[in-house]
């Protein structure tokens, strides 16, 4: 699970095997080490609402993914999903989960559970 967070927005990218746990159990998480503290990011799948939401609490990001978005994912084309979350009077939380893809160029970094990128010729 990658995250990538400028401004007022959140952009989190997930793997073939992080996408279908998500959509089979519900709930992945990542945490990142600062010593005796840790930030952490997790997505959690909910029912009763029809786009994604977050909180921040504790040090963690939880971005919420209503339940009907996920129930054939893994299988389709769909890429992912967005929304402006409301956050003040004149303020919004921009929030995007997608499919992470093989890039196209030579990156050092394993992909070999990345989704093909649909821009790829042959």
């Amino acid at each position: 699970m990658k995250i990538r967070i400028q401004g007022n927005s959140i952009r989190i990218r997930l793997s073939k095997s992080e996408v279908d746990k998500l959509c089979t159990v519900g709930y992945i998480e990542e945490k990142t080490s600062f010593g005796k503290n840790a930030f952490g990011y997790c997505l959690q799948k909910k029912t009763g609402i029809s786009e994604l939401t977050a909180s921040y609490n504790d040090d963690n990001i939880t971005m919420f993914v209503p339940e009907n978005l996920l129930a054939d994912w893994p299988e389709n084309n769909v890429v992912g999903f967005d929304a402006n979350m409301p956050i003040g009077e004149n303020e919004s939380l921009y929030l995007l989960l997608e499919k992470d893809f093989k890039c196209l160029d030579n990156v050092t970094e394993d992909q070999s559970d990345n989704f093909e990128n649909p821009n790829k010729t042959c």
